[in-house]
C-alpha cells in the first residue's frame, strides 16, 4: 500500500485488505467464544464459498440459505467495511431470499442501506440496481423497470420508495406479488419451462434457492 501503485492495483488490494480485516476479526471472535462445532449460529451467519471441482461452481451458504455464486462481473468498484451490523443484514435479507420473499432496510439516511445492500448483491456475484424513486414514477415505469430486473435476473434497490404517488402503489403492490409468486412456482425444478433444463445439470438444478 506503501509503492507506487495504480489506482485499479490500489482499490483491489484495499479491497483484499477490508475482507481480510473482517475475517480475521470473525476468526477472533470464534476463538474467543471457543467455538468448536460448524453449525454454531457464529459460523453459520457468515457468508462462506465452497469450490465444488466436480460440478465447477461455487456454493454459498450462510444460515440455511444456499445459492450459486453468479459470477457477474461488478467491476472493480471496492467493498464495503463490514460491521457486526452489516453481518445481521446479510442474515436478514438472505433468510428473506430463502423464503422467496424481498427486504425492506430501514433506518436513517446515510446509515448504508444500500450500500449494504449492494455489497451482499456483489458477494453473491448478482447484478444490483439502484433507482432512486420520484413523485413522477408510476405503475408502468416500475412495471417496465420489474421486467428488466425479472429478465436478468438481477436485483433491483428502490431508494426513496415512499416519493411515489400512494395511488399507484396499490397496483405496484400486485406486481411485486406476481413476481414473488413466479419465484416461488419456478423454485421448484419440475415446474421450470422444458426449454430452461439445460442451462444446468439436475444435481445443480436443485441447488437454486431463487
Amino acid at each position: 500500500m506503501q509503492g507506487e501503485l495504480t489506482w485499479s492495483d490500489r482499490v483491489k488490494i484495499i479491497t483484499v485488505i477490508t475482507i481480510d480485516v473482517h475475517k480475521r476479526d470473525v476468526v477472533a471472535t470464534l476463538v474467543k467464544r471457543k467455538v468448536e462445532s460448524n453449525v454454531d449460529f457464529k459460523w453459520q451467519s457468515q457468508l462462506k464459498f465452497y469450490w465444488n471441482v466436480e460440478d465447477q461452481f461455487a456454493s454459498i451458504p450462510i444460515c440455511d440459505f444456499s445459492t450459486i455464486y453468479s459470477f457477474e462481473s461488478v467491476g472493480n468498484c471496492g467493498r464495503l467495511v463490514i460491521t457486526p451490523l452489516t453481518d445481521r443484514c446479510y442474515v436478514t435479507l438472505t433468510v428473506a431470499l430463502r423464503l422467496l420473499l424481498g427486504g425492506a432496510p430501514a433506518g436513517p439516511a446515510g446509515t448504508g442501506k444500500t450500500e449494504a445492500t449492494k455489497d451482499l448483491a456483489r458477494g453473491l456475484g448478482i447484478p444490483c440496481y439502484v433507482f432512486n424513486c420520484s413523485d413522477l414514477m408510476n405503475y408502468q415505469t416500475v412495471g417496465d423497470i420489474f421486467k428488466g430486473l425479472t429478465q436478468v435476473g438481477a436485483w433491483g434497490c428502490f431508494d426513496e420508495f415512499d416519493r411515489i404517488e400512494i395511488e399507484f402503489l396499490s397496483v405496484i403492490t400486485s406486481q411485486v406479488r406476481c413476481i414473488l409468486d413466479a419465484a416461488m412456482l419456478n423454485a421448484v425444478p419440475a415446474n421450470r419451462p422444458r426449454n430452461t433444463k439445460h442451462y444446468l445439470r439436475e444435481p445443480l438444478l436443485q441447488r437454486w434457492v431463487c
